[in-house]
């Protein structure tokens, strides 16, 4: 016969109360029910544990030193059980998440907010970084999830696709290709291009596109984040290639944003994860905010409602000098 927890509480019921009578009610269970309880607990360690009196029961020597160090570890055991119900409830816990920038800048903030309305003890730990880096974070679970490029990763890790995008060209509505629906490639090669670093997925898919069409691009400025290229596209510095969903877009409503192509570049941007592992619930939880907020983009990746109007152009046309070389 072995130890269990139900005869444990039983045990400690009746200690604690002084009472089978009590001790039974407050289980809901009968006290013959309870009084077997007991006796296959005494059974299981070979010591009697309590003696019953006309005042109910008392614990005897052996049943004392049980309950010295019972007590501490049934609340510990309480404890731990509530904290997991907490979790499996959603109700608190913290989320390692790493994230593209353009994506941690522009889809995530509304998901967080969605995750703070439901869940609001729930936490996000963000960590930026590029796709390859992303994949590596959460092959050695330094993250529950990250969100990234599918560059088709394939083994332990899998991605399930969250939205797409589309690759645009930011340049001032008076330059000769914003008259166009969409720029070729062709003729923005000979543009000054503001590109992404060669490390990030944006520019391996823009590099890979011009390679296509039998072009090699030297950049005029390169730059870490979406929002540097959309400042230097607003200094006149050249042309930005940033994806769609980027929020940084916004920093320069001025500026005219066109499609590439055809056939244009597109992104598929999903939640990477390792391949047959459960997430954790409140990882779960994001990733259900996340899709919430996916679902409100365009089919074009960006956000639904109407874009903002045009601006009007006024004066000489203002060119952006072509690439040198």
């Amino acid at each position: 016969m072995t130890v269990t927890l139900k005869g444990l509480r039983a045990f400690n019921t009746v200690l604690r109360y002084g009472s089978f009578t009590r001790a039974a009610g407050l289980l809901h269970i009968t006290q013959p029910a309870l009084t077997v309880q007991i006796r296959q607990l005494e059974a299981a360690l070979g010591l009697r544990l309590l003696d019953r009196t006309p005042q109910g029961a008392e614990p005897t020597a052996a049943g004392r030193e049980l309950a010295r160090s019972l007590e501490p570890l049934l609340r510990e055991l309480d404890h731990t059980v509530s904290s997991l119900q907490d979790l499996a409830a959603r109700r608190r816990g913290a989320v390692r998440l790493a994230a593209l920038p353009s994506v941690a800048s522009g889809l995530l903030p509304g998901a967080m907010a969605r995750l703070r309305a439901t869940h609001p003890e729930l936490r996000v730990r963000l960590h930026e970084a590029v796709t390859g880096q992303i994949y590596e974070m959460v092959r050695a679970e330094q993250v529950d999830l990250g969100i990234a490029t599918d560059l088709a990763p394939g083994g332990e890790l899998s991605v399930d696709p969250l939205f797409r995008d589309q690759i645009l060209a930011l340049l001032p509505p008076d330059h000769a290709l914003a008259g166009l629906a969409a720029i070729p490639l062709a003729r923005l090669a000979k543009e000054r291009l503001l590109l992404l670093e060669p490390d990030s997925s944006i520019r391996r898919l823009v590099d890979e596109a011009f390679a296509r069409t039998g072009r090699m691009v030297t950049p005029a400025q390169e730059a870490v984040h979406t929002g540097t290229l959309v400042g230097m596209a607003r200094a006149g510095l050249g042309i930005a290639l940033v994806p769609s969903t980027a929020a940084e877009l916004r920093m320069a409503p001025e500026l005219a944003a066109r499609p590439l192509g055809p056939p244009g570049i597109r992104r598929m941007v999903g939640l990477v994860r390792r391949s047959g592992r459960s997430l954790p619930p409140a990882a779960e939880a994001l990733a259900e905010a996340l899709r919430a907020e996916a679902a409100l983009l365009a089919p074009s990746g960006q956000p639904s409602g109407p874009p903002p109007a045009a601006p009007r152009r006024t004066g000489r046309p203002r060119p952006v000098p072509p690439q040198e070389g």
